[in-house]
């Protein structure tokens, strides 16, 4: 029985060497290693050994058994590196691959434009929940229950009062609630709205707010701001207006419109021959917003303003259709 052990140890470690290809070495892993194999073929042999001998032999079985194994593993991973080098060799006759680089989405790097004009002017950059209950959304931002101007935003409520928030606004209530004045912050978002999807609008969509409380300010800081940031943004010739507006949690209220960059204030099918772009609504902080933030409105003032950032982005890049923002159609997107 040794000898036929050591026999078959010197047999395989000879057609091992001559495997040259993963069939060879597959047909030698049948021949000796399957449950068939020629090792299996001794063990079942040794039950005819004498008990006196059978520990001994039963060594060498176990050991011819792994060093075949070994050499079996061994030399597989000897091929598979050579069958993987010759299929990474390169035709260079063949034409050269485009690489696309990828880029940031326009709506992005409207946002980034945004908040880093603003940052300029002082304002920090904060970020809220997007799942909100109807307190933060609604009730301290002025919107009473059953109040009429809660319709003005068809809202998505998971439970009775939570909420995806219809606006970043509840952002400005969660920071007065932990800071005290001054507060001088932008805060910009995803925000979502039950609308009917086109063109036009979509069900998501993006929002920067700001806001500014402190002793003495005025209406006419808050036209100064953001005549500066539109200046900045679309350019230092546009022109601009202020529309009376309404708001619930800003009093007096209006509307920012500048002359229509497209047509420069000629008239076109974006502005509806009209020459104006309303690009934003801003106002006076109501004082009752501060009876829900413990702020004292007799010493404090201050104002807010919203713009929303998918308007900016197809007005500035020519996009007819809000859809296309969301589609990622890497054909749209590659031109950015």
């Amino acid at each position: 029985m040794k000898e036929k052990i050591e026999e078959l140890k010197k047999l395989t470690e000879v057609e091992i060497a001559n495997c040259k290809s993963l069939t060879d070495l597959e047909s030698f892993r049948i021949k000796y290693l399957a449950r068939k194999g020629s090792i299996a073929e001794l063990f079942d042999t040794l039950k005819n050994v004498s008990p006196e001998e059978r520990p001994v032999v039963g060594k060498a079985l176990n050991e011819l058994r792994s060093n075949t194994q070994r050499l079996f593993d061994e030399r597989k991973v000897l091929l598979e590196m050579s069958v993987n080098v010759e299929t990474k060799i390169v035709d260079l006759t063949l034409p050269g691959r485009r690489r696309w680089i990828g880029s940031l989405h326009p709506i992005t790097q409207t946002l980034n434009e945004i908040k880093n004009i603003f940052f300029r002017m002082g304002f920090d950059v904060v970020f809220g929940p997007e799942i909100e209950d109807d307190y933060h959304n609604f009730e301290a931002l002025n919107f009473p229950p059953d109040h009429p101007a809660r319709d003005m935003q068809d809202t998505f409520f998971i439970s009775e009062n939570v909420l995806l928030r219809t606006h970043t606004s509840p952002v400005q209530i969660r920071v007065m609630e932990t800071q005290k004045p001054p507060v001088r912050v932008i805060v910009p978002g995803r925000v979502y709205r039950n609308e009917a999807i086109s063109a036009r609008s979509y069900c998501l969509f993006h929002q920067v707010e700001g806001l500014y409380i402190d002793e003495g300010v005025t209406f006419s800081e808050l036209k100064g701001t953001l005549v500066a940031f539109a200046k900045q943004f679309y350019s230092s010739s546009i022109k601009f207006r202020f529309r009376p507006s309404f708001f619930p949690f800003t009093e007096p209220s209006a509307e920012m419109d500048i002359t229509c960059f497209l047509c420069s204030g000629k008239g076109c099918r974006v502005c509806k021959q009209s020459g104006w772009l309303e690009i934003l609504g801003c106002g006076m902080v109501d004082p009752n917003v501060y009876k829900f933030v413990g702020y004292d409105s007799e010493k404090l003032s201050g104002y807010a303003f919203g713009m929303g950032i998918e308007r900016i982005t197809m007005l500035r890049y020519g996009i007819d259709d809000i859809r296309i923002l969301f589609d990622n159609d890497v054909r749209f997107l590659k031109q950015f």
